[in-house]
């Protein structure tokens, strides 16, 4: 035992040799990441900021306080909390799938899955105009029918849900490689059901990846402009979600109105970066509370 413990710590320690780098490489690297967020996020974060507050703090909540900024928070928020779910019920479904079971097609539908990542959102707003527009393949039907998608808040949803749905899967799908399916199959070894199994067992294991993958579908749920821009219509108080509320206060040279909206995305984007640490540190701790534990035991 002692000749394995300490065998482990030569080990470790080359490992430390091998991987450390001269001070001067270091202080080079970490300038220059420190100067790219400075520029690149620092930078743009106090400029909104700056600029929302430039006229007073009345301004400021005089421009947030008025009806459209009101129901362009109010969609957005709607848009998200539609989108989020459905992505998380479709994420969970697809890793399980992909990674629990051998079927055909299975890489055809891990491609599919990165398919938002390879289409513009513009594009793919403009392939549900084609589905549901007035001139598109179901137009004439929903027309008939006397229901809206495009131009209105099913086509928002649609169109978030799109551009969103890769991120909860993609978040989940390594995760659970990397686990395999041993666990499972002692659970049902034991005699638990499938729907105990999952929530016992693979739920557990799979709970920080989850949540990651919620922030991240979120954050983009909330903060996307190309696709909704093209199946909203622009329409003051109906179908302007915050992101195109921004554009259109900025097209009509309302700046402090522009960037006070602006700040409600940027104060959501800090929120969605704070959260996101809290869970990397958290999980940090489980793990090595996990290592100790292990460690204890040998």
């Amino acid at each position: 035992m002692v000749g394995t413990v300490s065998s482990l710590g030569r080990r470790a320690t080359r490992i430390n040799h091998a991987v450390s780098e001269p001070f001067w490489v270091q202080f080079i690297l970490i300038t220059i990441a420190l100067v790219f967020l400075a520029l690149f996020l620092v930078m743009p974060l106090v400029a909104v900021f700056k600029e929302a507050f430039s006229k007073g703090i009345e301004v400021y909540f005089a421009s947030l306080s008025e009806p459209d900024a009101w129901h362009a928070v109010k969609l957005t928020l709607l848009a998200a909390a539609i989108s989020v779910p459905l992505n998380v019920i479709f994420g969970v479904s697809a890793a399980w799938a992909i990674t629990k079971f051998r079927f055909h097609g299975k890489h055809a539908l891990i491609t599919l899955i990165d398919l938002p990542f390879a289409v513009s959102p513009v594009v793919a707003g403009l392939i549900y105009v084609l589905l549901f527009g007035a001139q598109g393949w179901f137009g004439p039907w929903l027309a008939d029918h006397d229901l809206k998608i495009i131009f209105a808040v099913p086509g928002i949803v649609l169109a978030t849900i799109f551009v969103t749905f890769p991120f909860v899967a993609r978040e989940l799908i390594p995760l659970m490689e990397e686990q395999g399916t041993s666990y499972e199959e002692a659970s049902l070894t034991l005699g638990a059901g499938g729907w105990q199994t999952f929530w016992r067992v693979t739920v557990p294991s799979i709970k920080w990846g989850l949540l990651y993958g919620i922030i991240l579908c979120n954050a983009r749920a909330m903060g996307e402009f190309g696709a909704v821009s093209v199946v909203s219509g622009h329409i003051r108080g109906q179908t302007n979600t915050l992101p195109l509320h921004i554009e259109i206060l900025y097209n009509e040279y309302q700046f402090a109105a522009s960037f006070a909206a602006a700040s409600i995305l940027a104060g959501l984007a800090l929120v969605t970066l704070v959260v996101k640490s809290f869970l990397e540190w958290q999980h940090t701790r489980d793990r090595e509370r996990a290592a100790r534990a292990a460690l204890q035991e040998i």
